[in-house]
């Protein structure tokens, strides 16, 4: 027996479209309803606005206050004047005149002599041209004498100096001193400065640098000249 009903006519298989369709078509009617407004013809004014008055503006009074003037300045107190009796005598100046005539007597002038004072100079001692001579430095150059001395002030400095005195005086570490002073013409030293961290060590390095021997002075151009000299002493305290 053949069925009656044909297979492709299938109701149901697109029911789940039309249901969202007929879904968005009441949300939609819904919303048109709940958000549709009406009124009433009666209450609307639809009345002209007349701009041809004109708006009376109201300006308040306003007083002007005046203030009174500041009073006068009270007037000043007049000036005692003291008279004084002139009683000092007071001597005249006479200037006379420089004037000469015929009858002046003309004093010859002697020759005027010239005497040469002569400055203290001071020359670097790295660009001296003969340096200061220290004792046992005479022989070789220039530059050697200059080595040989600056050899021989550091050996004089570290046998004279009081190495002990920096831990008597509660320093430790590495303790630096700048001595600064002159050799001058005569050969003898002169001018000593020191800077140090204690005051103790400054005196006993200008006692040092004191002790050093008397040398053959630098000269320039012939002259004996003045010449500083700086040396750095530096040591290390022992713990």
């Amino acid at each position: 027996m053949e069925p009656k009903k044909n297979p492709k006519a299938n109701v149901g298989r697109n029911s789940s479209l039309y249901f969202a369709i007929g879904l968005a078509l009441m949300l939609f009617i819904t919303n048109f309803a709940i958000n549709y407004k009406t009124y009433d013809k009666e209450d609307i004014d639809i009345g002209m606005v007349s701009m041809e008055e004109e708006l009376e503006e109201e300006i308040p009074l306003t007083e002007q206050i005046q203030t009174p003037p500041p009073p006068p300045p009270p007037p000043a107190a007049p000036e005692v004047i003291e008279i004084v009796e002139d009683e000092v005598e007071v001597e005249e100046t006479v200037i006379e005149s420089t004037e000469v005539d015929q009858e002046t007597e003309i004093v010859e002038v002697e020759e005027v002599e010239v005497v040469e004072v002569e400055e203290d100079i001071d020359v670097p001692f790295s660009v001296i041209e003969n340096v200061p001579i220290f004792p046992g430095c005479e022989k070789g150059s220039n530059q050697e004498k200059r080595d040989c001395m600056s050899k021989k002030i550091s050996q004089f400095v570290n046998k004279k100096f009081n190495t002990e005195l920096a831990s008597e005086l509660g320093l430790s570490g590495r303790q630096r001193i700048n001595v600064i002073f002159k050799i001058d013409k005569t050969g003898s030293i002169t001018g000593i400065r020191a800077r140090a961290p204690h005051p103790g060590l400054e005196k006993e390095a200008a006692r040092v640098i004191g002790m050093l021997p008397k040398m053959k002075p630098g000269k320039q151009r012939g002259k004996p000249v003045n010449v500083p000299y700086s040396l750095p002493i530096i040591f290390q305290v022992q713990d």
